[in-house]
């Protein structure tokens, strides 16, 4: 059976993953009813753990002691789990594509002009259906790698369940012409959940993001 996640551990470690995001949210990413939520925000509001802003965009974000907090917290829970080889051995098996990811990132963003493979790249208008389909290709190509990763890692941590369905969903609507969901920055698209679970191997595991390299 999968690691269990304190509630405490998950709701920071849902505003650690997501940023700045409303209760709702918080609730959706923890997997929790919102009045549970609602109490632990409550408590670590008073511990200074947590902050919420007010103004045209409201939510809920991690102090800085909030994010110490909670990466002491996930490291105790990754010992006490035992999965920390089982997480790390999932991590080199994502940082293999990332990379590659990213690169296609690029190439649904940007594309070399219309009769001119050799040219600079021009901004991705969508309207060369050929160039596109081939781009949606190596999208599916990488969700068969990262499907068995989201399987490994849920069967080890409860916390990382879902990755599968909302890659899977992204992909679904990428693949049925809405173009919004591989690259869209504030919606579930495939690159959100992709930067998503990168933060959550790097949160787990304690390794800071500019020293990912050395780390590996």
């Amino acid at each position: 059976m999968p690691h269990e996640s304190h509630p405490e551990v998950r709701v920071l470690h849902s505003l650690r993953v997501r940023g700045f995001v409303d209760t709702h949210l918080v609730a959706d990413a923890a997997a929790m009813e919102i009045a549970e939520v609602e109490g632990w925000l409550g408590r670590l509001e008073s511990a200074g753990n947590v902050r919420y802003r007010d103004g045209r965009m409201s939510g809920w974000m991690l102090t800085t002691e909030g994010r110490g907090h909670g990466e002491s917290l996930l490291a105790a829970e990754l010992e006490a789990s035992g999965c920390r080889d089982g997480v790390h051995s999932a991590y080199q098996d994502f940082l293999a594509v990332n990379h590659g990811f990213l690169e296609l990132c690029t190439d649904w963003q940007m594309r070399p002009p219309t009769g001119n493979p050799t040219g600079d790249r021009v901004i991705n208008d969508h309207t060369d259906a050929e160039y596109d389909a081939a781009v949606i290709e190596r999208l599916a190509e990488f969700d068969e790698v990262v499907q068995p990763i989201s399987v490994e890692l849920a069967a080890l941590l409860h916390r990382y369940d879902g990755y599968g369905r909302r890659f899977g969903s992204a992909l679904e609507r990428v693949m049925a012409g809405d173009h919004d969901w591989f690259t869209k920055p504030m919606i579930e698209s495939y690159h959100t959940v992709w930067f998503e679970l990168h933060e959550n191997f790097l949160a787990t595991l304690g390794i800071p993001r500019a020293s990912e390299a050395e780390a590996i």
